[in-house]
């Protein structure tokens, strides 16, 4: 079921996602698959839904800088650093995850990756949802991620409970993953933040 973004849809959105449902809506880069991340079921189902065959940890989208500490077990002062000149912006950091997060949301890997969306509408989607949404890529796995809602439907004609429509991304390239969660920085995925970026800032926050 496809509906337009808007403040009622909002509600309608978070009570589905509090009852374990799964929704799709647009994120700051691409659409994604929200569900609760602590419903240990509902994050399973994100994983049969897109038919990977191993699981895979998957990132989530926070509302706000205060939902941190909910996730990961400690703030470095490097992620902090890092966070304050990336974020809101498309740069997921991977930190330290607690241990009562769902295995099914780390995959076994004791890390988790977190993304505060330079969006404010997808930040208020979340808010409303409770504060952090899974983010995983709408998409069928080894396919590529839905650009709009209709593309979100074409993938999974059931299974999402709602599809909210964002109107269509304008996204080339998926969030830049970096691992804060070990004694250096370590770039895992390289996305809409250039390595080069992150090199720059390294270097001249180190020089401060």
């Amino acid at each position: 079921m496809i509906q337009n973004d808007g403040e009622q849809l909002r509600i309608d959105a978070a009570m589905i996602v509090a009852s374990g449902g799964v929704i799709a809506f647009r994120t700051d880069t691409f659409y994604g698959l929200g569900v609760d991340p602590l419903n240990q079921a509902a994050v399973q189902q994100i994983g049969e839904l897109k038919g990977r065959e191993e699981p895979q940890p998957i990132l989530l989208l926070i509302s706000d800088l205060s939902e941190v500490d909910r996730f990961i077990t400690h703030q470095s002062e490097v992620f902090k650093t890092i966070a304050a000149r990336f974020w809101p912006g498309p740069l997921t950091l991977v930190g330290v995850a607690r241990p009562e997060l769902p295995v099914a949301v780390t995959a076994g890997t004791g890390t988790i990756g977190l993304r505060l969306p330079d969006d404010e509408s997808v930040r208020v989607l979340v808010r409303k949802c409770g504060g952090a949404l899974t983010a995983t890529s709408a998409n069928v796995s080894r396919q590529s991620p839905a650009r709009s809602a209709e593309e979100v439907r074409n993938y999974f004609p059931a299974g999402v409970d709602l599809i909210v429509d964002g109107g269509e991304v304008t996204a080339t390239k998926p969030s830049t993953v970096l691992d804060l969660s070990g004694s250096e920085p370590r770039l895992i995925r390289e996305g809409v933040i250039s390595r080069e970026a992150l090199d720059d800032f390294w270097k001249s926050d180190r020089k401060d």
